[in-house]
Parts: structure tokens; sequence; C-alpha cells
């Protein structure tokens, strides 16, 4: 089981992901991308990635706007390593994009 990190230790994680931030006890990220379309790729990109880890973030589409949240459910609700990980690898899908 995870345990959930202390605030300073994520915002020192964050540091080194580009347009992440916490927001309300959650790790945050908001991609506008292209078009609708992809929008669609990138969320199911994010899912494919998300379910390798055993991990299942909310994600919002709004047309071409994707919005991220991460914590850990068993926790608490709380943000873990194992959201920093999740961040991490979505992070490199944006680099590749």
């Amino acid at each position: 089981m995870s345990k959930p990190l202390e605030t300073d230790a994520i915002l020192k994680a964050l540091v080194s992901l580009e347009g992440w931030s916490y927001d309300d006890g959650k790790l945050l990220k908001v991609i506008d991308l292209k078009d609708f379309n992809a929008a669609m790729d990138f969320v199911g990109k994010v899912g494919q990635i998300a379910e390798k880890q055993n991990h299942h973030p909310e994600i919002i589409n709004n047309y071409r706007r994707v919005t991220l949240r991460l914590c850990t459910h068993d926790v608490g609700g709380k943000v873990t390593e194992k959201d920093l990980t999740l961040a991490r690898a979505i992070q490199l899908l944006c680099s590749n994009d």
C-alpha cells in the first residue's frame, strides 16, 4: 500500500513536471491539444498507461482540452509516489506529441 507524501515532497517533485500543479490535494494538469480527435487520442494513450500502472486518474475532456487530476484512492485521495510515477509517464507522452 502506498503512503501519502508530504506537501513539500510533492512540490519538490513538481519542479521537474512542466505544467503540473498541486491543487486541492491532487496533482493537476490541463492540456490544450490541436482538436477533439487529438484530445481523444491523448486520453486513450493516458488510459493505456494508467491501466498498465493499475492507476485510474480523473480525466475530463472538453473539446480539445484535457484535464487530469491524480490522487491515490486507497490512501484517502492523497498524493503518493504512484501519482508522481503516472504524472512522469504522462509528461513523457506530452513531450512526444
